[in-house]
């Protein structure tokens, strides 16, 4: 710890060479009644008005009311009017304080600062999720303000047993990381584990949760292990389940934990629909994701080593199509869907207001062009739009990418072995899946191991009245979500 030395004059030189002359560090000396006060804030994180109607006015309001406390820094203390105000004797805590928006007391013959929060409001007001849009439910999402992310929360869950750990990650950055869980429901040795992986985090700078996701994960997967959200509700939905949130300041998204394969097939709406269309969207899901996973594969399949397996109207009907076509079926099924991964990667980074131009340009116009210049064949390019289709029911983009990977392996598989590549790279694809585990959770759970009680909220979406008890994978201390009433 590094004393602060009784000099406020001596502070502010030191704190300005500290900052290296910065132009948006502000100081202010008061001489009261031959008792030097000091002020220090930096200009771009602080709100100046704040300072000038409470600070300076109190400090004026101290040395005119000096005689009533010991000294002019206890007269300080009982003078300025702020919910968050306090002290500390730590001068190495004053680069993380000016940062976030405090402003810094010091005066002559106190080894004490005071530090008193004056935030400027540097973050956007809560808005509509943009990456999880949904028909039904709450629009609000997470914003870049810690206190409000965590508001958000509270103002759904009032239970005092609704608590929150904080640590502070990055040797520069200082940010703040805080856990979420319920008190009585989350697992404690999930939780230790949790912070057990995030104290091992010894980086320069968290910006955003992304910086943290891979150290939470234990066995390294093309597919997402920690789910990402930026909605409030479903946050609030995974702690009441028994989950843990994780919140990192001046991050939007959160990371939720324990995290399994059948969560990216399950949506927030889920929770506010009827049952029995719920059951029917997820099996839905579940076709566009084998769809978009094998459809390629088997197109290659069959045209190239597996004929007989399609009846000869069918073959011959193909076979008109791909004459003229220089090229392999492979290399027209990687080809267009590069172009399109490279389409919908352009879209994504492009302005809303470009987008819609170059989907409307690299779907219709090139496609279009390429069958007729004989590049490419028209069934090719069904096959790879209805495939492309059906990967846009899912909107995590982690998902997304370990669907793309998966694709271009079977899509090789099948170019070199036909059938038999993709039934053998499908059993690879499931062992690889069922022996992931994070945080003593299968990946494939509740499947594999099998829990016939979680399958009630699996692919199968039981009412509301009936999905008594939580996942008994996520092994939480009090199993039951709700009691029936009497």
């Amino acid at each position: 710890m590094e004393k602060i030395e009784k000099n406020a004059k001596k502070v502010i030189e030191k704190t300005k060479q500290l900052y290296g002359n910065s132009p948006d560090l502000n100081t202010r000396l008061i001489s009261v009644k031959g008792t030097n006060i000091g002020v220090l804030f930096l200009e771009s994180s602080s709100q100046a008005s704040t300072i000038s109607d409470f600070i300076i006015k109190g400090a004026l309001y101290a040395g005119a009311n000096k005689n009533l406390f010991q000294n002019i820094f206890d007269a300080l203390k009982n003078s300025l009017f702020n919910s968050q105000l306090f002290t500390i004797k730590d001068y190495s805590q004053f680069p993380y304080f000016l940062s976030s928006g405090f402003t810094i007391i010091v005066t002559d013959n106190s080894n004490e600062a005071i530090i008193m929060e004056t935030r400027a409001n540097l973050d956007r007001g809560v808005t509509e999720s943009t990456s999880e849009p949904i028909l039904r439910g709450s629009k609000d999402s997470f914003t870049e303000s810690h206190s409000k992310n965590l508001g958000l929360i509270r103002k759904r869950i009032k239970d005092p047993n609704l608590w929150f750990d904080e640590m502070k990650l990055g040797r520069r950055t200082k940010t703040r990381i805080s856990i979420a869980y319920i008190n009585g429901i989350a697992n404690p040795k999930k939780l230790q584990e949790i912070k057990k992986r995030l104290k091992k985090i010894d980086i320069d700078g968290i910006l955003d949760s992304g910086n943290i996701r891979d150290y939470l994960i234990e066995q390294k997967s093309v597919f997402p292990q920690v789910q990402s959200s930026e909605r409030p509700d479903v946050a609030c939905q995974a702690l009441l389940a028994g989950k843990i949130v994780i919140f990192t300041e001046n991050c939007p998204f959160t990371l939720i934990l324990p995290n399994i394969f059948i969560d990216y097939l399950h949506t927030s709406e889920d929770e506010y629909q009827k049952s029995s269309n719920i059951t029917f969207t997820r099996i839905l899901r579940i076709i566009a994701l084998i769809i978009t996973i094998f459809t390629p594969a088997i197109y290659i399949a069959i045209t190239t080593y597996d004929q007989n397996t399609i009846p000869d109207k069918l073959l011959i009907s193909l076979a008109i199509q791909r004459e003229g076509v220089p090229f392999p079926t492979t290399f027209e099924i990687i080809l267009l869907t590069t172009i399109f991964e490279i389409l919908r990667e352009s879209d994504l980074r492009s302005p809303s207001s470009m987008s819609a131009a170059m989907s409307i340009v690299g779907a219709l116009v090139l496609g279009q062009a390429a069958v007729d210049a004989g590049i490419v064949s028209p069934i090719t390019v069904i096959v790879v739009a209805f495939t492309s289709i059906c990967s846009l029911v899912f909107t995590d983009i982690d998902f997304m990418n370990g669907i793309r990977s998966w694709r271009f392996i079977f899509i090789l598989a099948s170019s070199i072995l036909g059938i038999i590549g993709i039934l053998s790279f499908a059993i690879i694809w499931l062992v690889k899946l069922s022996s992931l585990e994070n945080l003593e959770t299968s990946y494939l759970s509740p499947f594999a191991p099998f829990s016939k009680k979680d399958q009630n909220n699996a692919i199968y979406k039981a009412p509301e009245e009936k999905l008594i008890n939580r996942p008994n994978y996520i092994s939480t201390l009090n199993p039951h979500r709700q009691r029936r009433s009497k």
